[in-house]
């Protein structure tokens, strides 16, 4: 295997054998004795797939519930034995599948500190002097000497993540394992990917979250139906990812001939954007139409021809989520962007999704702008640039 090549996929496929059985009589309900018709059925998770990911890379693994790339992940990890084809691996690998795996909830947090420390090959005298760091990083200093069954699931999911981070692999398996804890959490740990792959170090991230695919990841592919439909740059992963709910999409946008999805928990109701001197204002509002922990709100911007300017999330720009949202309330989103497009004519697409990453709406074509300019480059944006000359005689 190429040196560069830290993981190839050949030829993988794997069948789930999913076995039914049906009783014939009553008595057979009650005795179990009685004459069982016994058949099985075969559930293809993924079909012939092939793949090379190379040393630093931080790729990333997207698709539909049910497409496969967490069975992927989990035969990477040594979990799940393929069907048929080859796994090649250069390098230590280790899984942030199932974090907390071996946790005790009848223990205190430091104890499981040690008892994990232990699982993952460390000495009571080297899990004491990292000690400290795994506490600090999970913010967990105030609630070590409390029993685990104590701790919330994100308390539980920091801790887990501080441990594991201390395993030394070349390689990290991570299944959005990350969803359950805060904005501020999540971002030190994709620190910590990044600060990884700066040392050359590979991650491997399965994720329904495209804005979390485009800023960190360097390749990404889409897994439908148990297929590979597209490996490549993480924008065009994204795209292809969105288009595959704009297909089956019934809810035609009323502006602009637009297309939307999701489950409706909190949808968008009306949206307008204008153009103010230096700025464009877009004003979204939105009905909350099922009680809700939190929620998480997008802004992308494209050209004519549908080509991505920009997309951020509240998360990207540190202002924080919605939280505690009751069933009837409406919110007003007002949005403010510098206004440094160049000459032409611009879509809206807004997003809502909740904590775990469900679409809540996404509404493509939701308003657009138009920018007119004297000055134009050749490029969709263009911020404010100046020149000065000087003409210097012989």
């Amino acid at each position: 295997m190429d040196n560069e090549v830290v993981i190839s996929v050949e030829n993988v496929s794997k069948n789930f054998v999913l076995p039914h059985e049906k009783v014939a009589t009553v008595k057979g309900i009650f005795t179990g004795l009685a004459k069982r018709d016994k058949s099985v059925e075969v559930q293809r998770a993924l079909k012939d797939i092939n793949l090379e990911i190379k040393k630093g890379e931080f790729f990333g693994i997207v698709g539909r519930n049910g497409s496969g790339k967490s069975t992927l992940l989990k035969i990477l990890a040594g979990i799940y034995q393929p069907t048929s084809g080859e796994i090649k691996t250069n390098g230590k690998l280790v899984p942030f599948i199932e974090l907390g795996v071996g946790f005790n909830p009848e223990l205190t947090g430091k104890e499981n500190v040690y008892l994990n420390g232990a699982m993952l090959g460390f000495s009571e005298k080297q899990v004491g002097a990292m000690y400290k760091d795994i506490v600090e990083f999970a913010e967990l200093e105030r609630f070590m000497d409390q029993k685990l069954k104590n701790y919330s699931s994100g308390m539980q999911v920091r801790l887990a993540f501080s441990m594991a981070t201390r395993a030394k692999a070349d390689i990290l398996l991570v299944d959005e394992v990350l969803a359950v804890g805060d904005a501020d959490f999540q971002r030190k740990c994709f620190s910590y990917f990044k600060k990884l792959k700066a040392n050359n170090k590979t991650v491997i991230f399965v994720t329904h979250d495209m804005n979390a695919v485009k800023e960190y990841c360097s390749r990404a592919m889409l897994i439908d139906d148990s297929n590979i439909k597209i490996i490549g740059r993480p924008s065009d992963v994204a795209r292809e990812y969105n288009l595959l709910f704009m297909d089956k999409a019934s809810d035609h946008a009323k502006k602009g001939g637009g297309k939307r999805w999701g489950n409706r928990d909190v949808e968008i109701i009306d949206a307008e954007a204008s153009t103010q001197n230096d700025k464009i204002k877009i004003k979204v509002t939105c009905k909350v139409n099922k009680n809700l922990d939190k929620l998480i709100y997008g802004l992308h911007i494209m050209s004519e021809d549908s080509s991505e300017i920009t997309a951020v999330n509240n998360r990207m720009i540190n202002s924080k989520d919605i939280t505690n949202l009751k069933k009837g309330q409406k919110i007003i989103l007002n949005w403010e962007v510098l206004n440094i497009f160049n000459d032409g004519h611009y879509k809206i697409m807004l997003t809502l999704i909740d904590d775990l990453s469900n679409t809540l709406d996404w509404y493509v074509g939701a308003a657009s702008f138009d920018v007119i300019r004297e000055e134009r480059s050749t490029t969709a944006v263009l911020p404010p640039i100046k020149v000065t000359t000087k003409l210097i005689e012989k």
